[in-house]
């Protein structure tokens, strides 16, 4: 869900100003802030010793302090860590650890070092002492621009104008280092107009990759915020790292390496160019916490991600039903509404894998309910067991907000659980903190106390248990966290008014936007499941004097205020840490939390979470949706997402299908049905107040989706294999074509193509009233050969830019098998996942100019949490040789066989086929000298050992 409507902050009381523990007076005050950092001198190195790992110093202020934004922190300490031989580490951090860093019991990371990789490493961290500045460089180049250069020398002479013309901030008085409580500044040169991508969440008008240089360049907020896909601006998600590629056109090579700040901090991270400058820059600017650089020498775009995911974690394995075809929609009303759903997709024989339910499904909007009414619990439990019984999954979603009780007999068990337990954010003053949502006033789970783990674990085991919420997986909502109130807006308020200060979109009309909350009466017995405890190994934030409620550098939360619309700065958690400083991974702690439940609750299966807001490390524990929007803009933005996504770690993506916010139209449905088929997560679901959307509303719309998700689900073993690689070696399942084709100049912009793994090209139709994509890339074309994957047909391309005008009618999205590969298909795709893994297998064979191809496939029994036994198909195919040769190795029994073979490039027609030494009836075989396919059927090769199969 989406909030569509801006808060007036007076409808609430107002505490941002109480007292807080942090809040005694200093020798500064923030009158005396320069807000300049002109006058900023930096600091110097001193007492540096090395080890077999690294370095550690002390870095003291080389003047005297300026107070720009804070009170300056006289003493640092840098650590320099070559953690491994493609990652390095740069902690800059106050001596006295005091400022606030993340927790390893929050987010993992590997251990230390136990060898040493001084010498070996790719990267090499180099510095100047007095004053203190650093520089990465490459060990293989070390004569070519810097990674990473924090020198004066190596950046534009100051001052300068503001770079973007309209924003005042974007003036650069100077680029020292500056620590101060609570402002932090780091700025590096980075080579004129450079290739950058990442740095999220976002949507970005200049597309995947991100602006640098036009108009001045660009400007990341870090501050989770509830909106509704604004273009430009911080979205639901925080992710500080970028991922930097550099193509030299003399020597026509190419290396990427990345950058990325472990920091929960609010923040800037400028992307800029001033005027006339021979460079471009990336200036950090945080409002806390400490500079924890981690640098990825990758030197491919894959293995940047690769290297990042190795620190911060792999996504988690997911069941193959998950990559089915996903429906909801806010606003069904009843269980008739969604049973009916179900039944008319059987009914238009269009693939339903899991059905979902939105906020209608509460009693009076409170989480951890089901409305008695519309949803009464026998027949929830009814619809779920035939789910179940039909091979189908359900899930529900749950708000961030734990509903406030309205008076003493408003029995609502998991909110007294929680505070019998203390697992809520409190007040400056320690009373709890009060919110407004969708049921009224609410508190929030603070993650950070002991017993948060184990009240939300018995929650979530008692939705089931007492409302025949038998779920699938969990939806997790609004959780930047959301608040519709400025402050704590509990203070004085009469919690009997459940009204909102708005209307919900679309039919609502007034008094009905919530249901009197004392209606609910009902009695939850908890059970006491493993108690799991947080610990806080880090300091708890600035300290006394400090303004946690207005910082005195103003990020560019493009809402304002870092307290609208959500969990005031203020607001303190288990250990005295405040709110300003974690802000950012309230989302990701809450996806842990589910994360861990799930794997209680559901012993041996592989968690399915989809979340709104997401932070650093979220992949381990969730998927992600993107773009809420409706328009056809949003169809094309929501491409640039899902690359975005590959980059952070957090693979299982895509967008609300056919769009969420206003009402959609067949062709853009049609359009968008067919896109996110080749997307990983694939769910169409709109707001209440909309106009229906589901794929059988209009013939031309159900056509296509029937066709979609036959070849999504035939390309099941596929998508399987790929997320097995992410889950094993954080290998991006999507990924731009440059990703596989990095010295191709002209595809270092391109985000209305990609590709899935690397050989399917994806080119879906954009534009509204067309009927062919022009000027499309099929990458190294000449060289490589790009087969249509429904006709086989080889496709021509411009001579001189390897571009392509491709013909597509409403019912169709050109896919194109990439020459050298060999995939694993399922080949009678069926209504369910499980109906079509039931089936055969199929392999599609494109040969490349070589007449060679490879593939190989990840099987498993799919749901089994952690994967247990497996089994490795690998496909070597030489058409010179005229044969495929089929290697098994692993523990798991392959029941279904491999029925089809079809290779596409061969250029001779064949006499005879074989399998191993058995000559295949000339009836199950057939040759196309046209599109050059040897097509053998009926073969039923067993897949659990070494095969081969040839021609001639």
């Amino acid at each position: 869900m989406i909030l569509k409507y801006l808060v007036v902050a007076s409808l609430c009381s107002r505490v941002l100003g109480s007292q807080s523990p942090f809040s005694s007076t200093t020798s500064v005050t923030p009158s005396e802030f320069s807000k300049n950092v002109s006058s900023c001198s930096g600091y110097n190195l001193h007492s540096l010793q090395e080890s077999p790992t690294g370095l550690v110093a002390q870095m003291s202020l080389a003047g005297p302090a300026c107070h720009a934004f804070g009170t300056d922190i006289e003493e640092l300490t840098i650590q320099v860590v070559y953690e491994t031989e493609t990652r390095l580490r740069v902690r800059i951090a106050d001596s006295e650890n005091k400022q606030f860093h993340i927790p390893l019991s929050v987010i993992s990371r590997p251990p230390p070092p136990t060898a040493s990789f001084t010498q070996s490493s790719d990267l090499v961290f180099n510095y100047e002492s007095s004053p203190f500045a650093f520089w990465i460089t490459r060990r293989s180049n070390p004569n070519a621009i810097p990674l990473f250069d924090t020198r004066i020398s190596s950046l534009p002479e100051t001052p300068i104008a503001p770079v973007i013309a309209d924003d005042e901030s974007t003036a650069l008085d100077g680029f020292p280092l500056v620590f101060e409580d609570q402002y932090l500044q780091l700025t590096s040169s980075l080579p004129l107009d450079t290739n950058i991508y990442g740095l999220g969440e976002v949507i970005a008008s200049s597309g995947f990759r991100r602006n640098v240089a036009s108009n001045g360049g660009s400007i990341q907020a870090l501050w989770a915020r509830d909106i509704a896909d604004p273009v430009d601006e911080n979205l639901y998600g925080t992710h500080p790292v970028y991922l930097e590629h550099r193509f030299n056109e003399t020597t026509n090579e190419a290396q990427s390496h990345g950058v990325f700040i472990f920091s929960s901090s609010g923040g800037d991270i400028m992307l800029l160019t001033p005027p006339n400058a021979k460079q471009s820059l990336v200036q950090y600017r945080m409002i806390g916490g400490i500079l924890d650089f981690y640098f990825f020498s990758g030197p491919t775009p894959m293995a940047v991600i690769e290297q990042y995911g190795a620190l911060v974690g792999l996504p988690s394995w997911l069941p193959t039903w998950a990559f089915g075809f996903h429906l909801c929609k806010w606003g069904y009303v009843s269980i008739n509404d969604t049973i009916a759903q179900v039944n008319a997709m059987r009914e238009a024989n269009i693939p339903l894998e899991v059905m979902w339910n939105d906020i209608d499904l509460y009693h009076a909007f409170r989480d951890f309910t089901a409305d008695p009414v519309s949803y009464p619990g026998d027949e929830m439990r009814r619809f779920i067991e035939r789910l179940t019984a039909d091979n189908q999954y359900y899930i529900p979603i749950l708000d961030a907000a734990i509903p406030h009780p309205a008076n003493e007999s408003d029995v609502y068990e998991p909110y007294n659980r929680g505070h019998e337990l203390d697992t809520f954010i409190k007040n400056p003053d320690g009373s709890e903190y009060i919110g407004k949502v969708w049921p009224g006033y609410t508190v929030y789970p603070d993650w950070f106390a002991n017993a948060t783990q184990q009240w939300w674990t018995e929650a979530l085991k008692n939705w089931s248990l007492n409302d025949g919420v038998g779920y699938s997986g969990i939806w997790l909502d609004m959780n930047e966290v959301s608040s519709f109130c400025v402050g704590s807006c509990g203070t004085g308020a009469d919690l009997n008014d459940t009204s909102l200060p708005f209307l919900l979109p679309g039919v609502l009309g007034p008094g009905s936007a919530a249901q009197v909350a004392s209606t609910v009466n009902k009695t939850i017995d908890c059970e006491i499941s493993n108690h799991i405890e947080v610990s806080v190994d880090s300091g708890n934030g600035p300290g006394s004097g400090v303004d946690l409620n207005t910082p005195p550098y103003a990020i560019h939360n493009a809402i304002g205020d870092l307290s609208i619309n959500t969990v005031a700065t203020n607001a303190t958690h288990a250990g005295g840490i405040p709110e300003l400083e974690v802000h950012n991974l309230w989302g990701m702690m809450q996806e842990k939390a589910t994360h861990l439940a799930l794997e209680e609750l559901m012993p041996g299966k592989r968690p399915v979470i989809i979340s709104r807001s997401t932070f650093v490390s979220s992949g381990k524990w969730t998927g992600h949706w993107v773009s809420e929007g409706y328009l056809w803009e949003y169809l094309y933005y929501n491409i640039q997402g899902i690359l975005q996504f590959q980059i952070f770690q957090i693979p299982f993506v895509g967008a609300d299908t056919c769009g969420f916010g206003g009402d959609t139209n067949e062709e853009l449905c049609n359009r968008w049905m067919q896109l996110s088929a080749f997307v990983p997560f694939f769910r169409n679901h709109n707001e209440i107040g909309t106009i229906p959307q589901e794929p059988y509303r209009w013939e031309s719309v159900a056509t296509s989706s029937r066709l979609a998700i036959a070849t999504r689900y035939s390309l099941l073993p596929y998508w399987t294999s790929l997320f097995a690689n992410a889950s094993m070696r954080g290998t991006p399942p999507v990924r731009a074509l440059w990703f596989e084709f990095p010295t191709e100049l002209e595809l270092f912009g391109v985000d209305k193509q990609f590709l899935v793994g690397a050989d399917l090209l994806v080119t879906p139709v954009l534009l509204p009233n067309v009927t062919s994509v022009e000027g499309m890339y099929l990458p190294r074309a000449g060289t490589v050969i790009w087969r249509d994957f429904y006709s086989h047909t080889v496709v021509n391309t411009s001579a001189s830019d390897s571009t392509a005008t491709l013909s597509a009618p409403l019912n169709h999205i050109n896919v194109h098998i990439r020459g050298g590969a060999a995939i694993l298909l399922h080949a009678e795709p069926g209504y369910t996942t499980a109906e079509t893994r039931n089936g055969p297998f199929a392999l599609l064979v494109s040969l490349d100019s070589n007449q060679n191809a490879f593939g190989s496939a990840y099987l498993d029994d799919g749901m089994t949490n952690p994967p247990a036994e497996s089994r490795i198909l690998t496909f070597v195919v030489d058409g010179n040789r005229k044969q495929v040769e089929i290697k098994s190795d692993g523990e798991f029994v392959v029941s279904q066989k491999l029925q089809r073979i079809t290779i596409l490039g061969v250029v001779q027609e064949p006499r005879e086929v074989f399998v191993g030494m058995a000559s295949v009836d000339t009836s199950s075989w057939e040759f196309n000298l046209e599109v050059q396919e040897l097509v053998v059927s009926d073969v039923s090769i067993d897949l659990n050992g070494a095969q081969i199969v040839t021609w001639a």
